[in-house]
């Protein structure tokens, strides 16, 4: 691999990465002021406001960034929460650290981010989180950035792929501070949920740039590592099911539904009621070389490599509550059963081991040439890797879980209240001599190994060119073209089996848990007793008696080739004496893609559990490919219009797209379901998506009132085409033969189920048994939409007192919501929420400190056979800092001051899905420069 990297690059013609335009930590920032000794130098927080109006000032098109406050100095540890302070970003947290953002409304997989404008590769190990193309900022430390870009409006000369917004990520550069830098940072990190391991975990950095032969060569280094210990404590429902229950049951009393909203009186029964424990323990490494040389003036080489390892396991035990078919229960006017109780059931008890470990490595090169002082070129070239759980062939799974029970119709009653914002549960285990809890009384269930081997590649080549002038109206002509190898590999790994093994070997206890937060309402109630029992240790029981088995892994894989070239205009003029600016340019892309799935062939459904119809596979690999291809215009017009000295006046017309996901293109046929009686499901891709496409207006009006102070209004509107929506088809699935698979358990013959490892042959399909009809869940382009939105930013600066405010909110709506009624909607704007920021600081005399208040209004997160809600949310975190001298300064962080939590619910606020809270965190650090 590392040798057709060098092979790549030297073909490329290059021997390094962008030498991009000076970064913004190593800007003067003199704000506006004389010079002399009489000179105010501005720097820290004041600097960085400074420098992202200056960036939003001079723009073509709308444009915000935040830039690092000094060298190695962003303003927040974590890029995602840092990008939440901008008017129309909001982010997606995972463990309660931000990961990935949404822009405008549009989610993570609608926004692309590039590092250096070179589009990253991402990857996953969990099943649950998909295979994402949008870049995971947890991976990235804070300290090796000098800047974030987020360009909410297109450009021809921008790589494309960003529907609701491009985000850059931009890196220190050494040539372009010349002489001696270093930085060194060391903090101690306090997570209060902490219950597993220690509740104080190290994070140092290192930051040294040096130049030398007159300042021509140059080398940069960044290094970090930070470790973190967390818990999280949830409580939540797996999932809501519509009329799941006897309506002739005269104990289901559903007189309380408005049937003028709901005529059917369609009610929802939750699945379960869970109360879980996440401990978690993460790792993460970041380096960085940067080498560049000018060997003669306006010729400017650089090279340099990237470098980030994630790793974070995670142990997890939850107590379930089964309520999927009520005895009892009393529904609310929208048809939610608010109090249900199960008579004769089981309780649940599982264990997840979570393991997850990405690498990813980028080498880069570029050339830099200024022929004249009216003509430039620039090749750049990169080849860029992630790959996430790197051992799955050696054994290592991302997931392992296992389930154990009390034998079904052992507890006399489950009963929940689902009417408040948490679930109020009892049981009756009277029945169970020593109760549900004696371990005497616990049985095996079920486990279950799964998780994806993902490696994603990205080559690309850019090669560019300005041509500028300072007569005339025209000022410059861009042009270029650019070619990109996207290829993501998965390998995907699930295994799920029911069993019945002796338990004596396993490590059993029930911890009382008492939860150490405090948002939850009646938290000592919702915690009581927790199972604590290894996963892992469960599946060695299962091996050692001879019942393991697992099916063969899956192979899916995409590649996109993308060839594009682009020209644009910059034209300068005047009307009225009011300056104008404009920029105009079209992109055209060409796109080849080709989608395979590799997968041993489908035998027999096996009869072999109650609730168990298991896909029977041979032991031959076969090869499934398909191919499709689009290409696009993508023509942009950037209008700018000085009214006076300080009052901007923009309008914009663009045309983005974004790519399909890459798991909806594969052409795999997944069982998703195939119980005894249904539902039988099965979900089967589409490489021929078309990319969204959206046809977008931006109107906006700045005020730069005084030095570091401006007010920006803009409103912005987005026509989206190729909306990607569910389709289900009815029909049979085909066996490795071509023939229809069939039911063994409608007329089980004698012996089955069998739930032994090796399948009974009397329990397969045989050709007397009746065709499944499957639900066949595919994808296309159905639909169309739009979304509108204003946007509001206020930044100012009070004088010389040090104080300053930042606040900006965004309203965002689209013209299609969520029916809750409509059981047919197969389309709705997910991600659209409204939010603001309150930020206010202090920064005089070496003290520095800052609030920060982030509010995000609830939204569809996702719409599927029950769509997934996620209630409004609010965050504080504070800092401040000081400086002993101009080298030493000592600083303290908090996050999630206020302990906010975090709730999903699906079609109604009383079905809840999960209710999670994981309390503050607090850094406490030093920091050196030199």
């Amino acid at each position: 691999m590392r040798t057709n990297r060098i092979k790549f690059l030297l073909s490329a013609g290059a021997f390094a990465m962008c030498a991009a335009a000076q970064p913004l930590w190593a800007q003067a920032a003199d704000d506006g002021a004389e010079s002399g000794d009489d000179a105010i130098i501005v720097s820290g927080i004041r600097k960085s406001l400074s420098d992202a109006a200056d960036i939003k000032r001079e723009a073509s098109g709308v444009v915000d960034a935040i830039s690092a406050e000094d060298i190695g100095k962003f303003p927040d540890a974590n890029l995602a929460e840092s990008l939440q302070r901008i008017s129309g970003v909001s982010i997606d947290r995972s463990n309660n650290e931000g990961n990935q953002v949404t822009v405008r409304g549009f989610g993570p997989g609608f926004n692309l981010v590039t590092l250096n404008e070179r589009q990253m590769p991402n990857s996953s190990s969990l099943q649950s989180a998909g295979i994402s193309r949008s870049f995971n900022f947890r991976d990235l430390a804070s300290e090796g950035v000098s800047a974030v870009e987020v360009y909410k409006t297109g450009r021809a000369d921008i790589v494309s792929g960003g529907l609701g917004a491009t985000i850059n990520i931009r890196t220190p550069r050494p040539l372009d501070t010349p002489g001696f830098r270093a930085v060194a940072s060391a903090k101690a990190n306090w997570d209060t949920s902490t219950e597993v391991g220690s509740k104080v975990t190290p994070e140092v950095t290192g930051l040294l740039s040096t130049t030398f032969g007159d300042d021509r060569f140059g080398v940069l280094v960044i290094g970090s590592y930070s470790e973190r210990n967390s818990r999280k404590e949830r409580t939540g429902t797996q999932g809501w099911v519509r009329n799941r229950g006897n309506r002739a049951n005269p104990n289901l009393d559903l007189s309380a539904i408005d049937t003028s909203a709901n005529p059917t009186q369609a009610f929802w029964t939750p699945w379960t009621v869970d109360m879980d424990v996440w401990d978690s323990k993460r790792k993460r490494t970041n380096g960085q070389i940067v080498l560049q040389a000018e060997p003669v003036d306006g010729l400017t080489i650089t090279a340099d490599y990237t470098m980030s390892r994630y790793k974070e396991r995670t142990q997890m035990h939850r107590m379930a509550f089964w309520f999927d078919r009520p005895d009892i229960a009393t529904a609310d006017a929208n048809g939610t059963l608010v109090d249900v109780t199960t008579l004769n059931d089981n309780l649940d008890f599982w264990a997840w081991d979570f393991y997850q470990s990405t690498r990813n490595d980028s080498f880069g090169g570029n050339i830099k040439w200024d022929v004249t002082d009216n003509l430039s070129f620039e090749l750049d070239a990169h080849d860029s890797t992630s790959h996430s759980n790197p051992n799955t062939k050696d054994g290592q799974t991302a997931e392992t879980l296992s389930n154990l029970r009390n034998p079904i119709g052992s507890v006399a009653s489950i009963s929940g209240n689902f009417s408040g914002k948490i679930p109020a549960v009892s049981f009756d285990d009277s029945t169970l001599a020593g109760g549900a809890e004696n371990f005497a009384n616990v049985v095996s269930d079920l486990y279950q190994k799964r998780g994806y081997e993902v490696e994603n590649n990205i080559r690309q080549i850019q090669a560019a060119g300005k041509w500028s002038s300072d007569d005339g109206a025209l000022k410059a002509i861009n042009f270029g073209v650019d070619y990109t190898d996207y290829k993501v590999d998965t390998l995907l790994s699930a295994t799920f089996r029911f069993v019945n093994v002796p338990l004596g070997g396993l490590d059993f206890s029930f911890v009382p848990r008492g939860s150490t937060l405090d948002q939850f309402k009646g938290a000592d109630q919702l915690f009581p007793q927790i199972p604590i029992y290894s996963a892992t240790e469960f599946v060695g029981i299962v091996e050692d008696a001879g019942l393991f088995a697992i099916d063969p892994p899956a192979l899916n894989g995409v590649r996109e080739k993308t060839k594009s070239a682009f020209m644009s205009f910059d034209l300068e003029t005047d009307f009225n004496a009011m300056p104008v600016k404009i920029n105009a340019g079209i992109r055209y892309e060409k796109t080849n893609v080709s989608a395979y799935t590799v997968q041993n062939g489908i035998v027999a459904l096996n009869f072999r559990h109650p609730q168990e119809l298991q896909v029977i596979r041979d032991t031959t690999p076969a090869r499934q490919e398909l191919k499709g291809d689009y290409d696009v215009f993508l023509p942009n017009v950037d209008f700018r219009i000085d009214l006076t000295d300080d009052l901007v006046a923009r309008a914009s017309y663009s045309k983005t797209i974004a790519r399909s996901s890459l798991s909806a293109m594969f052409p795999a046929t997944n069982f998703l379901n195939s119980r005894p009686g249904g539902p039988f499901i099965v979900s089967q891709g589409n490489p021929g998506l078309l990319p969204y496409t959206s046809n977008n207006i931006d109107l906006s009006l700045e005020w730069y009132y005084k030095p570091s102070s401006y007010v920006s209004v803009g409103v912005f509107k987005k026509w989206v085409d190729n909306f990607i929506g569910a389709v289900t088809n009815r029909g049979p699935v085909l066996n490795a033969n071509g023939e229809p698979l069939r039911d063994p358990s409608v007329n089980p013959r004698p012996g089955c189920p069998d739930s032994s490892a090796t399948p009974n042959p009397a329990c397969l399909s045989a050709p007397g048994d009746p065709i499944v009809t499957w639900d066949i869940n595919t994808v296309g382009n159905l639909q169309s939409a739009s979304v509108q939105g204003l946007e509001a930013t206020v930044q100012h600066v009070f004088g010389d007192t040090g104080f300053g405010v930042m606040l900006n909110g965004t309203l965002v709506d689209g013209n299609i919501d969520l029916d809750p009624y409509n059981f047919s909607q197969i389309l709705a704007l997910t991600g659209l929420s409204n939010s603001y920021n309150l930020v206010g600081f202090y920064e005089k005399n070496g003290l520095q400190a800052r609030v920060a208040y982030n509010w995000r209004d609830k939204f569809l997160l996702s719409l599927g056979a029950e769509p997934v809600n996620t209630a409004a949310y609010g965050q504080l975190d504070a800092s401040i800092s000081y400086d002993i001298n101009e080298n030493v300064t000592v600083f303290a962080e908090g996050l999630n001051l206020l302990n906010a939590t975090t709730r999903r619910y699906g079609r109604f606020e009383e079905q809840l899905l999960d209710a999670e809270q994981y309390g503050a965190r607090y850094a406490f650090g030093v920091r050196a420069k030199f």
